[in-house]
C-alpha cells in the first residue's frame, strides 16, 4: 500500500537582504563588495555543483558526503571572509556574538544526532556479516542463523532514533535565526551579517535533508524562500527544488528507504529472505549464491559510504567547535561581552 504524500512544510520567507547590504550611512568600499562578491559566487558554485545531474544520484551516500564537504569549505569560507575584511571580535556588536554562539551550539546538537544516526546504520553491517559467514555452510542450523541475523538486520534498521526525530526542532529554531539582527554605522558588519545569512541557509537546507533522510519523512524538508538579491539565490532556488522535490517523489511512492546504498541492501536482504525460510536446498542454485554475492557487494560498499560521510560529519564537527572555541577565548581575552554572557554560552557547551 502507498503511503500518502506527506504535506509540505511552508515556505519561510524574509526580509529584504538589500537593505542589509546599501543602509544610509554605511556604504560598501570596492575592496568590501569585490570580496562579498567572491563569497558569494564561491556560494553559488558550491549549490550548482551540488544539484545532481541525474535524480538518482539525489540521496546516495556519495552525494551526502559532498554535500557535507560543502557545508565544511562554505564555514571555513566565512572564517577567511572574517580575516580579510579585518573585522576583529572586539568589534562585533553583543547580538552577533550570542546569534553565532546560539546557532553554532545547535548545530553541533544536529551533528552529534546526524552522527549516532550514521553509527546506528553502520552497527547493523554486523548482522549482514553474520548472514554471510553463516550461509558459507550449508548446515540447516546455520541457515536458521542466518536467518535469525537478517531478521535482527531488517528490526535494526527499522528502529528510529530519538536524536534525528528531534532535529526538526533544532531545524526550526535554527530558520528562526536567519532574520539577522540589524547592522548600523558598520560597513563590514553589514557584510559579514549577509555572508552569514547565505552559510545559514546552506546549512539548515542540507541539514533538514539529511534529517529526511535518516529519520524516513519528508515532513522534515524545510522550504526557505531567497531573495533574488544574492548572486547565489538562484542555484540555491534550483538546488533547494529539485533535491526536496526528489526526495517528496521518492516518499509519496510508499518507499521510506531514500538512502540509495541503503535501499540496494535492503532489497537483496529481501530477496534473500524467503530463499533461506525455504531451507537448505536452495543453496545449491545459481541464483542463490548470486543472491549472496550481491549482499555481500552491496553491504561492503553502504558500509565504506557510512564511514566516509562519518568523517565528514566529524569534520563538519570541528570546524564548528573549533570556531566556537576561538571565539570565547577572544572574548575572555578582549572582555567584548558580559561575564554571564560568556557564563551562559560556556555553560551550555559543558552541559552538552
Amino acid at each position: 500500500m502507498s503511503r500518502p504524500q506527506e504535506p509540505h512544510r511552508p515556505f519561510f520567507h524574509f526580509g529584504n537582504p538589500f537593505r542589509m547590504i546599501s543602509p544610509k550611512g554605511s556604504h560598501l568600499s570596492p575592496k568590501l563588495v569585490a570580496l562579498l562578491n567572491t563569497f558569494e559566487e564561491t556560494l553559488a558554485g558550491r549549490l550548482r555543483k551540488l544539484n545532481p545531474n541525474d535524480k538518482d544520484d539525489v540521496l546516495s551516500l556519495s552525494w551526502m558526503k559532498l554535500a557535507m564537504e560543502s557545508l565544511c569549505g562554505t564555514h571555513n569560507d566565512i572564517k577567511t571572509l572574517i580575516s580579510e575584511i579585518d573585522l576583529p571580535v572586539s568589534d562585533w556588536d553583543e547580538k552577533w556574538i550570542d546569534v553565532y554562539l546560539d546557532i553554532s551550539v545547535k548545530l553541533l546538537d544536529v551533528c552529534i544526532a546526524f552522527s549516532s544516526e550514521i553509527s546506528r546504520l553502520n552497527q547493523g553491517h554486523l548482522f549482514l556479516q553474520c548472514v554471510l559467514h553463516n550461509l558459507d555452510s550449508t548446515s540447516s542450523n546455520q541457515f536458521i542463523r542466518a536467518r535469525s541475523s537478517l531478521d535482527g538486520w531488517r528490526h535494526h534498521i527499522g528502529s528510529k532514533n530519538p536524536r534525528v526525530e528531534n532535529c526538526s526542532t533544532i531545524l526550526d529554531k535554527l530558520v528562526e535565526s536567519l532574520d539577522l539582527p540589524k547592522v548600523k554605522n558598520s560597513a563590514k558588519g553589514k557584510l559579514l551579517m549577509r555572508a552569514m545569512y547565505g552559510v545559514k541557509v546552506l546549512t539548515v537546507s542540507v541539514c533538514s535533508v539529511f534529517a529526511a533522510a535518516f529519520s524516513g519523512s519528508a515532513k522534515k524538508l524545510l522550504d526557505l524562500n531567497v531573495a533574488e538579491t544574492y548572486l547565489w539565490a538562484q542555484a540555491f532556488n534550483e538546488f533547494q527544488g529539485n533535491v526536496n522535490g526528489e526526495i517528496r517523489n521518492v516518499f509519496s511512492s510508499g518507499r521510506f528507504m531514500v538512502l540509495k546504498e541503503l535501499e540496494a541492501v535492503d532489497g537483496i536482504v529481501k530477496e534473500l529472505y524467503p530463499k533461506i525460510q525455504d531451507g537448505v536446498g536452495l543453496a545449491e542454485g545459481k541464483a542463490f549464491h548470486s543472491s549472496i554475492s550481491d549482499l555481500e557487494s552491496k553491504a561492503q560498499k553502504l558500509s565504506q559510504g557510512l564511514d566516509l560521510l562519518t568523517k565528514e560529519v566529524d569534520g563538519f564537527f570541528q570546524i564548528l567547535l573549533t570556531g566556537r572555541d576561538a571565539l570565547l577565548s577572544k572574548l575572555r581575552s578582549g572582555g567584548a561581552v558580559s561575564d554571564q554572557m560568556l557564563a551562559g554560552n560556556v555553560g551550555a557547551q559543558v552541559v552538552r
